[in-house]
Formats: C-alpha cells, sequence, structure tokens
C-alpha cells in the first residue's frame, strides 16, 4: 500500500532541516524521478513509502574535475530516521575505455550496481545501501554515507609533509595492508561473477571511523571480449602504482625537474594504459624492492604477460609481503 503524505504532514517532518520561512511554499514531491535535473534542494522524494529531503547534488572529484556536478547524485536526509543518505538515479552514460590497443565500451548500469549492493551487505570493504524501484521503475539506490576522504587525498597529503623514502618505509607498509585488503574485496566480487568496473584510487574512502578502505561506486559495467576482469585488474596495477610512487610520476615533471632520471627512462617502462606515468619506480627509487617493481611491470608498456584473475595478483602481493617482512626483521635483529 502507498502511503500518502499531505504537505502538513511534511512540514512536520522537515522542521528540523528547513527554515520556518522555507515552509511556506508547497514541497515538491516525486515519486518518478526519471528527470533528476528537475529534482532540486528543498525537494522531498518518496521511495518504497520513506520520504527522503533532498539537500545538494554531489560533485565529480576525479582528476581535476572537483566543480562537475552529477546531477544524478544527490545528498538527501531519511524524514523517518534522520540519517544522511545518498540516492543515486538513473543516469545512462557510455564511454569507450582503452587499455593498450583494446577498446572497452563502458557504460553505467544501475542494475549492476543494485545487485552488488546486495551481494556484498555488510563487508567492511564496500560501501553500503539498499536499491528500489521508484513509480516509474527506474533502480534508484539509497547509500549510507561514509565519512572520511579517498585514498587519493590520503597520499596527497603525506606529499606535502615527508619525502618518499620516508613514505615508502613508515608509511607505505600499512597501506599496502589496506590496499590487499581492498584487492581481496574484488577478489571477491570476481568469484561472485561481478566486477568493479571503475576501479580509481578516489573510488577508495578511507572511513573515518574505522580506518578501514571501502570501495564506492559500482554502477559502471563494459562489454568485454576475452577477460570480462582485465579492466578490472588493470585498475587494481593503477592504484598500486599510485600508492608505491606517493602519487603520480609523470614524465613531462622528470624530463624538466630531474633530467637524469629522465634520461635513463625509455618508452617501456611507462604505464599500459597511461603513457605519460612512469611504472618501473625502480628506477626512481632504486630502494623499491625488486619484487615489488616485478608486479608493477605487469602494468607497463614492456609487459609480456598480464594478470588474468585477481588471485594472482593477489599471489605475488602476498609473497613480496612476506619475503620483504622477513628481511626487515632481519634487518632490525
Amino acid at each position: 500500500m502507498t502511503e500518502t503524505f499531505s504537505q502538513e504532514s511534511l512540514k512536520k517532518l522537515v522542521a528540523h532541516w528547513v527554515p520556518a520561512q522555507s515552509q511556506n511554499q508547497p514541497f515538491r514531491v516525486y515519486r518518478d524521478t526519471s528527470n533528476f535535473f528537475s529534482i532540486e534542494y528543498g525537494d522531498i522524494v518518496i521511495l518504497n513509502d520513506t520520504p527522503y529531503l533532498i539537500r545538494h547534488n554531489t560533485k565529480e572529484g576525479r582528476f581535476g574535475l572537483d566543480d562537475e556536478v552529477k546531477f544524478w547524485v544527490k545528498r538527501a536526509v531519511d524524514l523517518t530516521t534522520g540519517e544522511a543518505k545518498i540516492i543515486k538515479l538513473v543516469f545512462h552514460e557510455k564511454f569507450i575505455a582503452r587499455i593498450g590497443d583494446i577498446s572497452f565500451e563502458c557504460f553505467r548500469s544501475p542494475l549492476k550496481e543494485a545487485r552488488i549492493l546486495n551481494l556484498v551487505g555488510s563487508r567492511p570493504n564496500f560501501m553500503h545501501g539498499v536499491s528500489v524501484r521508484d513509480d516509474h521503475g527506474n533502480v534508484v539506490r539509497i547509500l549510507d554515507v561514509i565519512y572520511g576522504i579517498t585514498l587519493a587525498d590520503q597520499v596527497w597529503d603525506l606529499t606535502s609533509r615527508i619525502d618518499h623514502e620516508t613514505y615508502f618505509y613508515q608509511y607505505f607498509p600499512e597501506i599496502f595492508d589496506n590496499y590487499i585488503e581492498c584487492a581481496e574485496a574484488i577478489r571477491f566480487l570476481h568469484e561472485a561473477g561481478e566486477k568493479h568496473g571503475d576501479i580509481r584510487r578516489d573510488h577508495i574512502l578511507v572511513d573515518r571511523d574505522s580506518g578501514v578502505y571501502r570501495w564506492i561506486d559500482f554502477d559502471y559495467n563494459f562489454r568485454h571480449r576475452e577477460n570480462i576482469y582485465g579492466y578490472d585488474l588493470f585498475g587494481l596495477g593503477n592504484v598500486l602504482m599510485f600508492l608505491v610512487g606517493m602519487g603520480d610520476l609523470l614524465v613531462p615533471h622528470l624530463k624538466t625537474a630531474k633530467p637524469d632520471i629522465y634520461a635513463r627512462l625509455s618508452d617501456s617502462d611507462t604505464n599500459i594504459v597511461f603513457n605519460n606515468r612512469v611504472a618501473n619506480l625502480i628506477k626512481i627509487y632504486p630502494y623499491i624492492p625488486e619484487d615489488l617493481n616485478r608486479i608493477l611491470m605487469h602494468f607497463s608498456k614492456s609487459a609480456n604477460a598480464f594478470y588474468d584473475q585477481a588471485y594472482q595478483l593477489l599471489d605475488d602481493l602476498y609473497e613480496f609481503k612476506s619475503d620483504f617482512f622477513k628481511k626487515e626483521i632481519t634487518n632490525e635483529s
């Protein structure tokens, strides 16, 4: 049975969040979210008989696009509980992604994200939420807010305070452990026949309360030919490269800032996806262990073998971790 909310009942529900003078105008109420552009601050969306007060649109946080508004993703308040939520409405988008000479047709899939939310449940390394259908049948995802910063921001904050060698020996081991947990979470998805679809360092949030690294945004899907998990694996490789390097080591920057290092690099030392980034980091930081650098080189232009499954990458990560830990213990004693 669909519950009916009168303007008077809605006024009482929103009294805590909306100034009294703003309550004189009738609330715009949506049960069909198809036209997400029309849903604005102060409107009310009713999903599964629960009213949500819309606050703001979110913004894109990717690679300098901080001011790009995501009109289909709304910050909201559950008026029955007072909890903050993020509501993702249906938005269809397509683009082409490339790994070397291989192209992937990527597109947004609300149904895929809804499946994964149900699959992961309360597992700690994922965002949590539920999916419902609005009155028009749109698959809307209602997400719990994760309070924290992106993994990218955490690392960039360190770059302003410490040098790379200090970072690598004092901070990277803990970051690496958390990264392995993230890779294990992706293995869980793959073994269930799912994929993340858009693995990036800003799609990992560091939970402020627990310190746990948590994956967000599962709605990208892609058409594939051979290995349905390949795009995810290259995403994991790019994140690892960023973490090991304490940021991206960009070839144009090295050319001007460190010409001696630039002179030692060749095209085969660069990232297979982002050709202006260095993958062969041992040439820049010689104290990086060879076993770790060898993992990075699976994601370089010179690679002649790639990871096909998440467990292959994890096996190498665990082997490096075990050997590196033993060497550290030996050096200390």
